[in-house]
């Protein structure tokens, strides 16, 4: 079947759903989309990697392939439900994100998105995808990391998003990618922590204005829960939901690197949105890796499997990326 035909598929059992008595589900999705690049220069930007004539021979093809990868990912995520939200990060500008909405096979499904236009010297940003029917934007700004005034090069801004769900609770988000493990260990913690800083700082402005704010945080990382920057930032202020059960078999992680699982891609909420007697919350089991048989592939070096990616160094692979997604569901109670 057609990429089209099966979401239009898809999206005709969605798109019926209307806010009815009782519960309703409403989903969030995270995906590290591994180097989103169009197939033009950027004269500001070191993006001559992903250029046609550049070391990963990146043409209009496989950029074409990618967006339609992704859509399928998307769209298989969403089974029932697709996402209300999406965040995304990995992607270079406005360009690829008008072509991932408007043009690829997830032109039927109707999102809408906001992004960053970051410092990072590869260009590479976050953007959130959103749902108009179910999250009705107010505002967004995006937040620079002081990297440069700490001595580091530049990253990648947050992004927070405002918006409205249909239970009338407003809902903060926070998208970040906090800075590689590249490097230094010691330089590129210390640069995590101050980004991880700047985005609790939002949040703290936030919680300052409304003391119950339901605040949503998400993006990659690039470290997991025993990392000092969730003891030490992250995690007096925000929870991450525990795991479905469910995950696929043999996938223990978002990413792994060398045969080792670690989950670098997260999903956090303030306490506020773990309280099920508020009409909008969500609990432990809701969250969940998603390890489709699709976007996997066998690792020959140390057996089991691995998200199966775009490039391998130099070479290309023609899959979806590097990284799984992560997701999360929450309830909305409509009175009786």
């Amino acid at each position: 079947m057609k990429p089209v035909v099966w979401l239009s598929a898809l999206l005709c059992g969605w798109s019926a759903w209307l806010p009815v008595k009782g519960q309703q589900p409403f989903r969030v999705m995270f995906y590290n989309v591994e180097n989103l690049f169009d197939c033009r220069h950027d004269s500001l930007k070191e993006d001559r990697e992903f250029l046609p004539d550049g070391e990963k021979k990146w043409t209009p093809s496989r950029y074409w392939r990618k967006l339609d990868a992704l859509s399928k990912v998307v769209a298989a995520v969403g089974e029932e439900r697709l996402p209300d939200l999406v965040g995304l990060c990995e992607v270079e500008n406005d360009s690829v994100l008008f072509d991932l909405t408007r043009r690829s096979s997830l032109r039927a499904l109707g999102y809408r998105y906001v992004a960053t236009h970051s410092p990072d010297v590869r260009g590479i940003d976050v953007a959130l995808l959103y749902q108009p029917g179910s999250f009705r934007l107010l505002e967004s700004h995006e937040i620079p990391v002081p990297s440069a005034e700490a001595g580091f090069r530049p990253t990648r801004n947050v992004l927070y998003v405002k918006g409205e769900v249909l239970s009338g609770d407003t809902l903060h988000v926070l998208v970040c990618h906090l800075p590689s493990r590249l490097g230094a260990t010691r330089v590129s913690r210390r640069h995590r922590m101050l980004a991880a800083r700047t985005v609790r700082a939002v949040a703290d402005s936030v919680r300052t204005a409304t003391s119950d704010a339901r605040i949503l945080w998400m993006g990659d990382f690039n470290a997991d829960v025993e990392d000092r920057v969730f003891r030490e930032v992250v995690f007096p202020y925000f929870r991450e939901p525990g795991l479905s059960p469910f995950c696929a078999d043999g996938v223990r992680g978002s990413y792994r690197y060398r045969g080792i699982w670690e989950t670098i891609d997260h999903i956090l909420v303030s306490p506020v949105l773990m309280d099920n007697s508020r009409p909008f919350h969500t609990s432990d089991g809701c969250r969940a890796i998603v390890a489709f048989p699709f976007m996997c592939e066998r690792e020959k070096t140390y057996g089991g499997v691995r998200p199966f990616r775009t490039y391998q160094g130099p070479l290309y692979k023609g899959g979806y990326s590097d990284h799984f997604p992560v997701t999360l569901d929450f309830e909305w109670c409509f009175p009786e």
